[in-house]
């Protein structure tokens, strides 16, 4: 049995890095939001899903008007993502506008039912706007990236099975690293990125050395929702298929991976993410295995959130947030 997982090893880690940057990407607008205004958005998962569909509906577009002819994918990918980035940043701030700021002073149960209500309604606007428009609410999009490439595994240990990449893994991969970079270095070495530190320090205290708290704010939704957006891009390119609903589990996953990480942690939120994305993924490949086909790869869900159970039981601040002492 030991021989069998350890052959899955290579396939299992390309597949959960696939998986866990989107975790990953997506993550990092729940932590910013909550490290701000210590709200969960869980609208967010709808941003994402809100980014697939125009991601999606711009390729159709331009593949269907002969721009695929004349531009190279990674250029359109390119354009696409830019466009659809700006897009669901302004969605999050008009989100934040109308519905969270109102309620900045109301008790945490309200803005927290107002974002599952969020969530709703996009789920059902994208719905109604695909079948007008698709005549069906599952959308595929162009093929983008399909070569396969074999990665011979086997000729560095007889152990190891051969695994197999495609081109738009490595696409995924690499943009996904390169926004949490330039996330990274935002939030750390920029006057705004100042700013976000200092209001999620001490809101009150930020207000009075004149930083202005509601375009800081309005800056962190914008940031988060353009992230989530273009996420919902890469994923549609990843997988092809794309319905309303995939935002609600892939946000509670990507909830997991924060929480996991600890929730208001940059970094924290990018590493809970590849980890749980990876976990999953071995869970996936292996869980029949293990269980002596009690359990199979459908609960590999399951799986993943027994992973945060257990990490909260250990350690509630996650992996590598810190312990808060409150003053009385």
């Amino acid at each position: 049995m030991l021989n069998e997982i350890i052959q899955t090893i290579p396939q299992v880690l390309i597949d959960g890095l696939a998986l866990g940057t989107v975790y990953a990407v997506i993550a990092l607008g729940y932590t910013m939001v909550y490290g701000i205004l210590e709200l969960i958005n869980f609208a967010h998962g709808e941003i994402f899903m809100t980014g697939a569909f125009i991601g999606t509906a711009l390729l159709i577009f331009m593949t269907g008007t002969g721009w695929g002819a004349a531009l190279p994918a990674i250029v359109m990918l390119i354009i696409v993502l830019i466009v659809t980035a700006f897009l669901t940043g302004f969605l999050g701030m008009g989100i934040e506008r109308l519905a969270y700021r109102p309620l900045r002073n109301a008790p945490r149960l309200i803005p927290l039912i107002t974002a599952i209500g969020i969530s709703f309604l996009l789920q059902d606007v994208v719905r109604f706007i695909a079948e007008l428009t698709k005549g069906n609410y599952i959308v595929t999009g162009p093929s983008l990236f399909t070569e396969q490439v074999l990665i011979k595994t086997s000729s560095i240990s007889s152990i190891f099975n051969d695994a197999s990449i495609k081109t738009s893994f490595i696409i995924v991969l690499v943009t996904a690293v390169i926004m949490m970079i330039a996330l990274d270095i935002f939030v750390n070495r920029t006057r705004w990125g100042m700013a976000m530190r200092a209001v999620a320090q001490d809101r009150e205290t930020a207000s009075l050395m004149t930083v202005n708290v509601n375009k800081v704010i309005s800056i962190t939704f914008f940031v988060g929702s353009a992230l989530g957006g273009a996420t919902g891009v890469l994923f549609a390119v990843q997988y092809g298929t794309i319905d309303p609903y995939i935002g609600f589990i892939l946000g509670l996953k990507a909830f997991t991976a924060a929480v996991i990480g600890g929730i208001g942690n940059i970094r924290g939120a990018m590493i809970g993410g590849l980890l749980l994305g990876v976990l999953e993924m071995f869970a996936s490949a292996n869980l029949t295995l293990l269980t002596g086909g009690v359990f199979g790869a459908e609960y590999k869900d399951v799986f993943a959130f027994a992973i945060l159970i257990i990490v909260l039981l250990f350690k509630p601040e996650g992996l590598l947030g810190k312990p808060v002492t409150e003053k009385v």
